[in-house]
């Protein structure tokens, strides 16, 4: 009897797996034009992961698209392109750049791009008649992503309000919207960046090299190690300083910064992510110290 029923138990990866899965067939039943937001990020890397599995040995029945705000990573783009290729997905790239070449968006006066990412990905929803985007969104990552339901209704503005969110009881999705209204989908709203992790681990998932510890130039900008790139030069009394680094996130180059670290194996990055008491949202990226509410006023907007 003990080995009949050790038969049959499954792991807590096997049932996150299973869930995204699940979803990721829902909405792929359900709606006519969905689309996978992929930023080269670990998240959509691991959404990328189970879209070929939920699909196997069918190809991904939809396009990844980035938006791209001209202030990326150059191991993160490589790998983006590399990825695709592999996967022989279609690539649509939502461009910043190309916005504020047409005038539809200004660059901010600090030279951050996060803010000016919504007008251009609601931009290419519209254009490419999107009605169902998959995001890498987690619960655990900050708290208005905690307030998402794995279905996010979003309106003919593509805005999100918390209020007006559709009930999610024992797994049942409400699918229906009506002409210009979208759904934003996340599938890996019950994970946990540990869960990312030891998925990646068990999957044996290729990432990006700047998740691991590495030595870089940076510089100590309150409290935060920023690498100095192209978009992130020292200001009058900073000091560059070499750290061996490594980033738990990925977004802009000018926004995120790095943590200190030794963790340059999965296995170590594991040992890492369980001991810290802080996310790494929290850890790493400078858009959400801009207030308390920062997030919420971006997903308001029509942001991820």
């Amino acid at each position: 009897m003990g080995q009949t029923n050790a038969a049959y138990r499954i792991s807590h990866l096997d049932a996150l797996e299973a869930e995204s899965v699940f979803v990721m067939r829902e909405v792929a039943a359900e709606f006519e034009r969905p689309v996978l937001l992929f930023s080269g990020g670990k998240d959509s890397i691991v959404m990328l992961r189970l879209a070929e599995k939920a699909f196997h040995p069918g190809r991904i029945p939809f396009p990844v698209m980035h938006v791209d705000t001209g202030h990326n990573f150059p191991e993160v783009l490589e790998y983006r392109d590399r990825r695709v290729a592999e996967l022989g997905v279609q690539l649509v790239i939502a461009s910043v750049p190309e916005a504020l070449e047409r005038g539809l968006v200004r660059e901010p006066a600090d030279g951050t791009r996060n803010r000016i990412q919504t007008p251009v990905l609601l931009d290419a929803v519209e254009k490419y008649r999107f009605d169902a985007l998959f995001g890498g969104a987690r619960r655990d990552e900050e708290k208005a992503r905690a307030k998402e339901r794995v279905f996010s209704f979003r309106d003919e503005f593509g805005q999100w309000d918390p209020r007006n969110q559709r009930p999610e009881l024992w797994s049942l999705y409400n699918s229906k919207i009506s002409p210009g209204e979208s759904i934003r989908v996340f599938p890996l709203s019950n994970w946990t960046e540990l869960d990312i992790w030891h998925y990646i681990a068990r999957e044996r998932i290729d990432l990006p090299s700047i998740y691991f510890a590495h030595d870089r130039e940076v510089v100590d900008r309150g409290g935060m190690l920023y690498g100095v790139n192209e978009f992130i030069r020292p200001r009058a009394g900073e000091t560059v300083t070499k750290r061996r680094v490594r980033y738990r996130t990925v977004g802009d180059a000018s926004m995120t910064a790095a943590v200190p670290s030794e963790a340059d194996t999965v296995e170590k990055v594991i040992d890492e992510v369980a001991s810290t008491r802080i996310t790494e949202r929290g850890a790493t990226r400078g858009d959400d110290k801009v207030s308390e509410a920062a997030m919420e006023d971006r997903k308001r907007e029509g942001y991820f």
